[in-house]
C-alpha cells in the first residue's frame, strides 16, 4: 500500500520532535556561560535568544502560512544546527550572541509550524479527531529525547564543556535530514485575504473570550516555566557549594533534567484521565498553581532538599501545552494558524524578555549569582503570577472550554 504525503508526515513528525529535542547543552548552558563571561551576562545571552525569538516569532508564523510549512521547518532546523556549531566553538560575548540569535531563529521557525502541519496532515489524512492524541504522542517523544539529552550532556560537560554543543549540532543535522522529506499538505483555502482584512480576521479572534482565555493562560505558562529553566542552574550551583560540592553541578543539573523530563513523559500518560475527570479547566489552572508552587519553593529556600522539586518543573506542561495547542487548532483558519501561535509565543517571549532585563539588573555584573539576589527576582514572578492564576480562576466560567470541544 503506497504511502501519502501527508501520512508520512505523521510518521516522520515524532521523529523530528525527538531530533529538535536532543538538547545535550539544556542541564549546563547557564554553567557554560557564566564560567566565560559573568552570570549578568549570561542572563543577558538568554534574553539576546529570547528577542531573536520574539522578533522573529510572528514573521516566522507569517512565513510557514505563506512560503509553507516544510521550508519554515527546514529553516529551523539549520538555524538549530548553525547555532550549535557557533556555540561550541565560542570566542566571547559577541560569538555567543550571534549563536543565540540563531538558536532564537530556529525556535521561532518551529513555533505554530509544528503543530501546524501535524493538524493540516491529520485532516488530510481523514484523521483530525487525533490531534489531542497525537500531541500527547510528540509531547512523550520530545520529553523522551530532553531526558536522554539531559543526563548525557551533563556527563559529557565534566570531560569537555564544548561537548554538549557539539553532540546538538549532530542532532540539528539529523533533524534537517527528516525535514527536508516533509511534504507540504494542501490548505483549506488557496487564496488569501489582503493584509488588512487578515488584520481584522485576527482582531475578531481576539475578541473571541476562549481564544483570549487561552492565549492569557499560554502566556503565563510560558514565563513562569521558564523562570526554573533560566535560575535553576545556579540554584543548583550555590546550593551544592554550600556542601562542598559545586564541582558536581553539571553531573547534578544533567541528572535533575533528565528526572524531570522522564517525571514529564510520566504526567503525560495519565494527563489524558486526568482531564477527563476534572475537566480541562481545572487541569490547566492546577497546571499554573503547580508552576507557582515551585517558583514559592525556590523562593523560600536555598536547602538542597529543593533541588527535588526542580524534578517537577516540565509536569505542569505535560498537563497543559498538548491539551491547549488541541483545543485552539479547530478554531483557526489555515491561512493564518501559524501566524496566530506564533503570535501568542511572540507575547510570552516579550514578557519574559522585559522580566529577564529586570533581573540581569538585579545580578552581579562579576562573578557568579547569590541566592539573595535570586530570591528577589523569584519572588517578583511569584506575585505576578499569583495575580494572573487569579484573573483566570475567576473568569473561567464565561469560556467555553468543553461545550465546543465536546461538540454540544
Amino acid at each position: 500500500m503506497q504511502t501519502t504525503g501527508t501520512a508520512r508526515n505523521i510518521a516522520l513528525l515524532p521523529w523530528i520532535s525527538f531530533a529538535q529535542s536532543l538538547l545535550f547543552w539544556q542541564a549546563v548552558w547557564f554553567l557554560y556561560f557564566q564560567a566565560q563571561l559573568s552570570a549578568a551576562e549570561a542572563i543577558l545571552l538568554y534574553v539576546v535568544y529570547d528577542l531573536a525569538a520574539t522578533v522573529l516569532e510572528v514573521p516566522s508564523g507569517y512565513m510557514s502560512d505563506r512560503l509553507g510549512r516544510r521550508l519554515t521547518l527546514i529553516a529551523s532546523a539549520a538555524a538549530a544546527t548553525a547555532g550549535a556549531v557557533l556555540l561550541a566553538l565560542g570566542g566571547g560575548f559577541l560569538v555567543f550572541a550571534a549563536a543565540q540569535v540563531l538558536m532564537g531563529a530556529a525556535t521561532a521557525f518551529w513555533s505554530g509550524t509544528g503543530s501546524s502541519i501535524l493538524y493540516e496532515s491529520l485532516r488530510a489524512e481523514g484523521r483530525s479527531a487525533e490531534v489531542e492524541r497525537q500531541e500527547l504522542v510528540i509531547w512523550r517523544v520530545m520529553f523522551i529525547a530532553l531526558a536522554l539529552s539531559a543526563a548525557a550532556g551533563g556527563a559529557m560537560a565534566r570531560w569537555s564543556g564544548t561537548a554538549p554543543f557539539w553532540a546538538t549540532a549532530l542532532a540539528g543535522a539529523w533533524m534537517l535530514a527528516l525535514t527536508l522529506r516533509l511534504r507540504e499538505p494542501a490548505k483549506d483555502r488557496q487564496e488569501y485575504q489582503p493584509l488588512g482584512a487578515q488584520l481584522r480576521v485576527l482582531r475578531g479572534w481576539f475578541a473571541r473570550p476562549l481564544l483570549l482565555w487561552l492565549f492569557g493562560l499560554s502566556v503565563g505558562l510560558y514565563v513562569l516555566g521558564h523562570v526554573p529553566f533560566v535560575f535553576g542552574q545556579p540554584f543548583i550551583l550555590e546550593a551544592l557549594e554550600r556542601q562542598g560540592l559545586a564541582g558536581e553541578a553539571p553531573v547534578i543539573s544533567g541528572v535533575v533534567s533528565a528526572t524531570m523530563m522522564v517525571l514529564s513523559v510520566l504526567a503525560s500518560l495519565v494527563a489524558g484521565g486526568l482531564r477527563a475527570r476534572i475537566g480541562l479547566a481545572a487541569m490547566l489552572l492546577l497546571a499554573l498553581a503547580m508552576q507557582l508552587g515551585l517558583i514559592g519553593a525556590l523562593a523560600a529556600s536555598n536547602a538542597p532538599w529543593v533541588i527535588a522539586l526542580l524534578f517537577l518543573r516540565m509536569v505542569p506542561s505535560s498537563l497543559s501545552t498538548p491539551f491547549i495547542q488541541a483545543r485552539i487548532q479547530p478554531e483557526l483558519s489555515d491561512d493564518l494558524r501559524a501566524t496566530f501561535l506564533s503570535l501568542k509565543s511572540f507575547v510570552g517571549r516579550i514578557v519574559f524578555a522585559a522580566a529577564l532585563f529586570w533581573a540581569a539588573g538585579s545580578s552581579n555584573a562579576v562573578g557568579k549569582m547569590a541566592y539573595g539576589e535570586m530570591q528577589v527576582i523569584l519572588l517578583g514572578f511569584l506575585l505576578g503570577g499569583l495575580a494572573l492564576w487569579a484573573v483566570l480562576a475567576m473568569s473561567v466560567r464565561r469560556i467555553p472550554l468543553e461545550r465546543r470541544e465536546n461538540g454540544a
